[in-house]
């Protein structure tokens, strides 16, 4: 397990090193494919779970077998951590979109340290706090900008945190399918698409498998306001 990965996540970042000794001693790997689930809306859930290499998706189905795609997190990020505070069923599905390692603490682990760190607390909260802001921007988002700008602010949000250079811009490998990309910005694969098509001609980025590379992030930003 790549500990360094976990001792720069937030939730880590404050112990010292005895106390990060004591928890990380109590996580569990879990190594999963791409598209094998960590677990499933409804679930029961005794554990959250810590990113140390990949990305996992978290998504809901509707009644009629719709999906949303709500967040898609990488390494040093963690999921599940509701379950701690609330023992109701999992409220989302988390999938790995590419191969994936994970962390697992058991919440009894967690909370025998959160009695004596009370600071760890703060920290979870925070957290918890982060990916609320997401929701609440998307929901903004859907009411005040057109699909090419919740695709460009979805690109660019991708960037910033899975982003690496590249030779001729920032290479973004998000490891989403079309679909899930068009879930990922909320409207359909055909408009998300059509508003890719239109970026890559006039000349904003560049779409590979499963990745794009942004060629002018200014423009985007643009056209992400």
């Amino acid at each position: 397990m790549d500990i360094e990965v976990l001792r720069r996540a937030p939730l880590f970042a404050t112990l010292d090193d005895d106390a990060f000794r004591l928890l990380t001693d109590e996580l569990t790997e879990v190594d999963l494919s791409r598209g094998a689930s960590v677990f499933r809306e409804g679930d029961q859930g005794d554990q959250l779970y810590f990113i140390v290499s990949g990305k996992v998706k978290l998504g809901r189905t509707s009644p009629d077998g719709r999906e949303s795609l709500l967040a898609i997190l990488g390494p040093g990020e963690l999921f599940g951590e509701m379950a701690l505070f609330d023992p109701s069923p999992r409220t989302a599905t988390a999938t790995a979109v590419s191969e994936t390692r994970l962390a697992g603490l058991k919440n009894e682990s967690l909370n025998t340290l959160l009695r004596t760190r009370p600071e760890v607390s703060a920290q979870l909260l925070q957290a918890r706090a982060r990916r609320l802001r997401r929701p609440n921007d998307s929901l903004s988002d859907l009411v005040f900008s057109d699909v090419p700008g919740r695709a460009a602010k979805a690109l660019l949000d991708l960037a910033d945190r899975f982003g690496r250079p590249a030779t001729d811009g920032v290479l973004v490998a998000h490891e989403l399918t079309q679909e899930e990309l068009a879930q990922l910005v909320g409207a359909s694969r055909e408009t998300v698409n059509k508003a890719l098509a239109e970026f890559v001609q006039r000349g904003w980025l560049r779409l590979e498998a499963r990745a794009v590379v942004i060629l002018d992030m200014q423009r985007l930003r643009q056209r992400s306001r």
